[in-house]
């Protein structure tokens, strides 16, 4: 596992290990978290083997604006409201995944085993809105931790927890400030669900 300190210099290289297939982690608004290329499946299942997640549990993807997730996901008028109200900010909105779109929050490959929604972010955090910026496709936005396991909020705690299967690298941006897990609302089928608050 490679550390660098957050600069312009470790966005461009982690912009590379991403586009290689890589895992990135990096600062967020709430916690560290792990950055891989959604749209490549090879991608996502490293990022499950790193967390030991099981895969039914989908992760969300990173944007740097609702406009860029809106190539992605079907937009409700309700969503869009509590959007622009709350991101940048910790807070997840689930929508449907438009039905074109090859994009995989679970790592599988069979069209009937995709997951048919996908978590929206949008981070305040400077580091993950400039990976965000950066990278042409969505990112994952999930603890960099090992599942079931304590959020991690420096490199020590990453390196601790990941040492077994790290991730490609790790942008250091020194000790986070230890906040709750970002609320979660879904859109489906003109329901409104809060899954976390």
């Amino acid at each position: 596992m490679q550390t660098l300190e957050a600069s312009e210099a470790s966005i461009a290289f982690a912009i590379e290990i991403l586009n290689l297939g890589g895992v990135v982690a990096h600062a967020t608004e709430t916690c560290y978290g792990l950055a891989c290329d959604m749209t490549n499946s090879e991608a996502v299942e490293k990022l499950f083997n790193i967390k030991n997640r099981p895969d039914d549990q989908p992760v969300s993807a990173l944007f740097p604006s609702i406009k860029a997730s809106s190539i992605w996901v079907e937009w409700t008028e309700k969503a869009l409201a509590l959007a622009k109200k709350e991101f940048p900010g910790p807070l997840t909105i689930i929508l449907p995944i438009k039905p074109n779109k090859t994009i995989y929050p679970i790592p599988k490959t069979e069209p009937e085993n995709r997951n048919p929604t996908l978590g929206i972010r949008i981070s305040p955090h400077p580091i993950a809105l400039e990976l965000a910026k950066q990278f042409s496709k969505p990112l994952s936005t999930t603890s960099a931790n090992l599942t079931g396991q304590p959020s991690a909020y420096s490199v020590e705690e990453i390196e601790k927890q990941l040492a077994d299967n790290p991730p490609d690298l790790v942008i250091d941006s020194g000790m986070l400030e230890k906040k709750s897990p970002s609320k979660v609302v879904m859109f489906i089928d003109g329901e409104v669900t809060v899954i976390r608050n």
